[in-house]
């Protein structure tokens, strides 16, 4: 009699009671931000493998192979050049033009890919989502160091490029490893960023494409920048000066080639490419963590 007396209590509390009694919490219930932020760092090694895996997955099917890091960087430059240096002549008045181009176009592709890719990380892996448990946003952040073995390849290209087309080897050239990185954090954090976003709009992924191309133009990938300052009002000229891949470009350019002109002087440069990778970097990663709970739901 006693022993019932006393389990009644228990058994007609609410589920939510008995939960917070015990201890209990929501299954993927979303951790603390420096809890988040240590399990990512606990699954680093996962990260790298899975990115390591992407990079070698996305060459398997090619006969051709990894030459294809070479090949596909290389083609979009002739291209390019051919219809904006021959046929439109932006070639005008910069020294270098096809290193300038190559520059630009290398560059301006490492944050497209990251961006396109990241946006389908989330969507593209639901099966993995939904089978294990590990921080989501682990599969952004590896398609950023796919992205950026693929930027390597790139940049030995690029070298060639500038040493054939004349540029002399200078100390400068080390400069091009920071803006780089910095470049890297502010794409992770752009991955993050549109990872959530696509996994909230399906559609997102057929428009960005368009975004990206949109992007590329204002970035001054196929002509100086000077264009922008001789065509558009000073308000909106001055305002495409903070691009943050114009930044980026610039950078890169200012580091490897002797004579590019530049759309501001290269410190305001160095403040501004850091300033959008911590605003990106942090950004993105709290925008991300705040929608841990939803990934792979529905």
């Amino acid at each position: 009699m006693t022993d019932t007396a006393v389990s009644r209590p228990d058994s007609a509390q609410s589920p939510t009671a008995l939960a917070a009694r015990f201890g209990l919490r929501p299954a993927g219930q979303r951790p603390t931000l420096a809890n988040y932020t240590r399990q990512l760092w606990s699954y680093r090694h996962f990260i790298a493998s899975f990115a390591n895996a992407k990079l070698v997955a996305s060459f398997t099917s090619a006969r051709l192979g990894r030459l294809w890091q070479v090949l596909t960087p290389l083609t979009n430059a002739a291209i390019y050049f051919v219809i904006f240096g021959v046929v439109l002549n932006t070639r005008a008045g910069i020294p270098n033009f096809i290193a300038y181009l190559c520059t630009g176009l290398f560059v301006f592709t490492f944050t497209q890919t990251v961006v396109q890719s990241g946006t389908q990380s989330i969507t593209s892996n639901l099966g993995l989502i939904r089978a294990l448990h590990f921080p989501r946003a682990s599969l952004p952040i590896a398609v950023t160091l796919t992205q950026f073995q693929h930027l390597i390849a790139s940049i030995a290209v690029l070298i060639g490029i500038v040493l054939v087309t004349g540029e002399p080897v200078t100390f400068l050239w080390l400069l091009a490893v920071p803006a780089l990185l910095l470049q890297s954090v502010f794409n992770g954090g752009l991955a993050l960023a549109v990872a959530r976003l696509g996994a909230k709009v399906a559609d997102l992924k057929q428009i960005m494409p368009f975004v990206m191309r949109t992007w590329m133009y204002a970035s001054g990938v196929l002509y100086s920048v000077d264009m922008f300052a001789d065509n558009l009002p000073p308000a909106v000229a001055q305002l495409m000066q903070l691009n943050p891949l114009l930044i980026y470009i610039e950078l890169v350019r200012h580091a490897l080639l002797e004579n590019a002109p530049l759309a501001s002087p290269p410190t305001q440069l160095w403040l501004l490419g850091a300033g959008w990778a911590l605003l990106a970097g942090i950004g993105g990663f709290v925008y991300f963590w705040r929608g841990e709970e939803e990934y792979g739901r529905g």
